[in-house]
């Protein structure tokens, strides 16, 4: 048989009752109320400052990826219908912004992507964007083509490579047209003549300067060296764009989701420091990280609209 242990016995003169009255716990000070503000407001702060590194480095090349593929799929299916756009109308109606109008190559950047209509900084979110005003690829005019040179794959980073005589194709709904690159040009450059009636140019347009810091604007000029395909009618006549679709504008059609993300994560952040008092840090971070993760991204990716469509 197995010996039992012996049990200790308790001093003869411990009464629990009067150890504890004797040695009360300490009593925990509520935190002043600076402290609750000042953790709020850093957590906020590296909160939007973590979204914005994650979402410009990351995970807006992930979104530049999947908008590229759908717009492909998209375009694959209105060439193939022969619904693809044409001209700034269809059906009647302005084209919508954000529709794939066409595919641009590079041979010599080992470049291919789908064009979207519009170059607010949200469209030049899914690529390249057609400027409204100008001409369709491969028509008569200018057609003018903006994307941006670092974030959300920074479609246009490397087109300063670009030397005379490389080649461009663009297809459209109207077939494959292709351009000759005669130079580039920044501000203060001699800009081109006009284009000679019935011919074409293409002008890619893009940031310059450190990345996520443009300070300027760099224009890639080519001349169509294919057959010029016909012009519908053009109701957005040169220069009739909004201040949104400019070069280097940001764009503030969202900015109540802006608002409405850091109302969240101001609360978020508030009950952060709260909880991290009274339920400690890991109970905290469980309930609190993904809350101020979702948040902290939805600020981001509407900070990155606002700010120059091609950085």
């Amino acid at each position: 048989m197995t010996a039992l242990l012996p049990v200790r016995p308790e001093p003869p003169d411990y009464e629990p009752a009067r150890y504890a009255a004797a040695y009360p716990p300490p009593a925990l000070e509520p935190a002043p109320a600076w402290r609750y503000f000042a953790g709020s407001a850093l957590l906020v702060f590296a909160s939007v400052l973590l979204g914005l590194a994650v979402n410009i480095t990351g995970i807006s090349q992930l979104v530049h990826a999947s908008k590229q593929k759908a717009g492909m799929d998209t375009l694959r299916v209105d060439l193939a219908r022969g619904t693809a756009p044409v001209g700034q109308l269809r059906d009647g109606n302005l084209i919508p912004l954000g529709t794939p109008v066409a595919v641009l190559r590079i041979p010599a950047l080992h470049l291919e992507e789908v064009v979207s209509e519009g170059t607010t900084s949200g469209v030049l979110m899914y690529g390249p964007g057609h400027q409204r005003d100008s001409a369709l690829p491969g028509q008569a005019g200018t057609a003018i083509i903006m994307g941006r040179a670092a974030a959300y794959g920074g479609p246009f980073g490397r087109i300063e490579q670009l030397q005379p005589d490389d080649r461009i194709t663009v297809l459209t709904g109207q077939g494959e047209s292709t351009y000759r690159v005669t130079g580039s040009r920044r501000a203060g450059d001699a800009v081109p003549p006009p284009v000679a009636p019935g011919a074409g140019r293409l002008t890619l347009v893009t940031a310059v300067g450190v990345p996520f810091l443009p300070d300027g604007v760099l224009r890639v000029d080519a001349v169509l060296v294919s057959q010029v395909q016909p012009s519908p009618p053009r109701p957005l006549r040169p220069g009739s764009i909004s201040p949104q679709e400019q070069a280097l504008a940001g764009d503030t059609s969202s900015l109540w989701i802006l608002v409405m993300g850091l109302q969240g994560l101001v609360a978020g952040a508030v009950g952060f420091v709260w909880s991290r008092h009274r339920w400690g840090a890991v109970r905290t971070w469980v309930v609190f990280l993904p809350l101020l993760a979702v948040f902290g991204l939805m600020v981001a990716e509407q900070t990155v609209r606002m700010l120059p469509n091609l950085l």
